[in-house]
């Protein structure tokens, strides 16, 4: 992966920075990305890839720059052991699941907020303290092993 500036923007002690990041794979896709980075903020503002994104891609598209992004702002990171979305690296969905009881206590908060009209990804949140980009991954691997229905299928 590669992050390079593109310009930045000061206002008194306040400065938003734009970045590109390009990520190019073995297999020849490549994803190059726009970033503003603001009092710890970061906004992806443009994402073009070649070939295009699955959605299930895009999620996991901040987990990818994460990291390089945040030493190319000077911040320091925990090395992660299982970050190798490099250059060269292929591009694989997340593990499932390895706990049969976490996917029934997805499914269940899932269920639980649609019947009561909250909001599902909110319940599964709170029931297992994920983040909601956690949470999305776990109602996908719930998916996945078949206990809660396809998205695009309505009750």
């Amino acid at each position: 992966m590669s992050v390079w500036p593109a310009w930045e923007v000061r206002e008194g002690e306040r400065a938003t920075r734009w970045l590109h990041v390009r990520l190019a794979f073995a297999d020849g896709a490549r994803i190059d990305a726009l970033v503003t980075v603001c009092d710890g903020w970061v906004c992806v503002e443009d994402v073009r890839a070649r070939p295009a994104l699955a959605l299930e891609d895009l999620a996991l598209f901040a987990d990818w720059i994460e990291g390089p992004l945040a030493q190319a702002c000077g911040a320091e990171t925990e090395p992660d052991a299982g970050d190798d979305a490099g250059t060269g690296a292929h591009r694989q969905r997340p593990a499932p699941a390895r706990n049969p009881q976490e996917r029934g206590l997805v499914a269940r908060a899932y269920r639980t907020a649609q019947e009561k009209g909250a909001d599902p990804v909110l319940a599964v949140m709170d029931e297992t303290g994920y983040s909601r980009r956690g949470a999305l991954r776990l109602i996908g691997r719930t998916r996945d092993a078949g206990l809660l229905p396809a998205r695009h299928a309505r009750r």
